[in-house]
């Protein structure tokens, strides 16, 4: 009886951090806890193509391209690129370049409990190095969450203007296409939610209670929290479905500011998944322990 209470303490003491690298020379590296699993692709700049229920393995993110992960990205000052025949600006991205160069894992970190990725950004529209900027992610996991601690470091000498900034890029399967978020005048009280399906391009949005979630037409879905935030950006961009789809389902939390020398960003994301009324219960959870 001993043995097998002492093999049960264990199996529940794994289950609750499982670290992995797989794929392509361990491409690809994961967390699991047991109730979600999320994954980092080192050939995209370590950002986050992978998140979901570790029962069935379903995968609601989006990575067509290095520009579709969950990562981070930044805006500038006007350059002279050219991302295809458009003109673009100084725009650090942690997947990578347009073309598909990937950006330069410059540390990495697996841990049972944690995940950590520091990189070298490339500029979306040149695919050159940004080498006077570092983009750093932090991943851990709880419950059924996933907190993603974001930091940016510029130490270039270029004083960037004032842009909207995604905090960040979150691209989700296309099979999820209702956007679930509150825009009313009574956060935090449970009030009516508004459900819409985005179209193209981009449309400005207000999450009141600072979290949104693409969802089915069951209500289920990936819900993420970006406290402090309240600004979105969205679109849904037609194709078929599936994590490497050319159809996907956009967001990202926008704040405005300038890029000066010296500048250091940090902030946190949670990433979950349930139905939205779980979701809802679960960012409110949050809120209060903040």
């Amino acid at each position: 009886m001993k043995r097998i209470l002492l093999l049960a303490l264990c199996v529940a003491a794994f289950s609750q951090a499982f670290a992995q690298a797989d794929g392509d020379d361990g491409r690809y590296y994961y967390l699991d806890n047991g109730r979600v699993r999320i994954g980092v692709d080192l050939g995209g700049g370590g950002s986050v193509f992978y998140f979901a229920e570790s029962a069935t393995g379903r995968n609601l993110l989006n990575h067509a391209d290095k520009g579709r992960y969950v990562q981070q990205s930044y805006y500038g000052a006007e350059d002279g690129s050219m991302w295809a025949d458009k003109p673009w600006c100084w725009n650090p991205v942690q997947g990578g370049g347009y073309r598909h160069a990937p950006a330069t894992i410059l540390s990495s970190s697996l841990k049972r409990r944690s995940l950590h990725i520091a990189t070298r950004p490339k500029h979306w529209a040149s695919s050159e190095d940004i080498t006077d900027a570092v983009m750093e992610e932090t991943i851990t996991l709880k419950g059924r969450v996933a907190r993603i601690h974001y930091r940016f470091a510029y130490d270039g000498e270029v004083s960037h203007p004032v842009k909207p900034q995604e905090l960040p890029a979150v691209f989700v399967d296309y099979a999820l296409p209702n956007l679930v978020f509150y825009d009313g005048d009574s956060p935090w009280t449970n009030d009516r939610l508004t459900s819409v399906v985005p179209g193209w391009p981009n449309e400005p949005r207000r999450a009141e209670e600072c979290w949104a979630a693409y969802v089915d037409d069951s209500g289920w879905g990936i819900g993420v929290w970006f406290p402090g935030t309240v600004e979105l950006t969205t679109y849904r961009f037609e194709g078929p479905s599936g994590p490497q789809g050319s159809g996907c389902s956009y967001f990202a939390p926008v704040r405005h500011f300038a890029i000066t020398p010296g500048f250091v960003y940090e902030y946190d994301v949670y990433l979950m998944i349930g139905h939205v009324d779980e979701i809802r219960e679960e960012v409110y959870r949050l809120h209060r322990k903040e």
